[in-house]
């Protein structure tokens, strides 16, 4: 398999919007009211061109100081100078933190030998002060580095790899399409972020355009099921790396695929 789950860990987020590690084995869902619980999957891709990123998580760290997604890609047998592009969905704080990481008392690139691939409407709307979603003392460290990458609308970055704006969960937000090894991965960020919501219709709060959302999900999962696309799901809670599979009683459902 060419795709590999870096998963950070699960999360609880409230209204402050902060990302508090919950363990369910310890930690009782009733002691975190109006709290949203996730998980969190950064995704790394074996490609031709190297290896690609997709999204750097909330940037947790060790208690050796050592980033967990840097331990997670040693983990899967990499290391992260060998990380070529960093795609970013969007840059919310559970998806865009790990892109830095403190050291000796500075900020500085996670990963310096990447490009970020960032939608232009995306970074813009960052700086503009209208959400705290942003971290925007990370992006200083990256506008300052000569790796940043700003794209506009859909595209095409290499021979394995396009974007398209899809505009649900933020205005500019973005979905990638990895054809690579035979296999067509999609990441849809935030508007695909769990197998579940493939197979129920709702408006999120959460979302900036919900009803918009909704629709995509169920346009990307009928083409993929007729495509026979790799979903990449950064918040699911059971299948993270999920191929469409027909049912017996008709329509598909999602099977793990992370073996292949």
């Amino acid at each position: 398999m060419q795709a590999h789950s870096l998963f950070e860990g699960s999360f609880s987020v409230d209204s402050s919007k902060k990302f508090i590690p919950f363990d369910a084995s310890k930690d009782n869902k009733k002691d975190r009211p109006g709290s949203l619980f996730i998980h969190v999957h950064p995704f790394l891709i074996e490609s031709a061109a190297g290896l690609l990123l997709l999204d750097t998580g909330i940037g947790h760290t060790l208690p050796d100081g050592t980033l967990q997604l840097h331990n997670n890609i040693r983990k899967a047998g990499f290391e992260p100078s060998d990380i070529r592009y960093v795609l970013l969905s969007h840059l919310h704080k559970d998806h865009a933190s790990g892109m830095v990481l403190e050291q000796d008392g500075q900020l500085r690139l996670a990963f310096p030998d990447a490009e970020y691939v960032i939608q232009r409407g995306e970074w813009e709307d960052a700086y503009s002060g209208k959400s705290d979603s942003y971290k925007t003392e990370l992006f200083d460290v990256l506008q300052r580095s000569g790796n940043l990458l700003l794209i506009d609308g859909d595209g095409i970055l290499n021979n394995e790899v396009s974007y398209e704006v899809s505009g649900g969960h933020t205005p500019h937000h973005q979905v990638f399409h990895i054809r690579t090894g035979g296999e067509h991965y999609f990441f849809g960020g935030d508007e695909a972020p769990e197998p579940e919501q493939f197979f129920r219709q709702f408006a999120a709060k959460y979302d900036y355009d919900g009803r918009k959302s909704m629709t995509l999900r169920q346009q990307y999962f009928e083409q993929g099921c007729a495509e026979g696309w790799v979903f990449l799901m950064y918040h699911s809670t059971n299948i993270a790396i999920g191929r469409p599979e027909p049912k017996e009683t008709g329509g598909y459902r999602l099977v793990d695929a992370t073996g292949g």
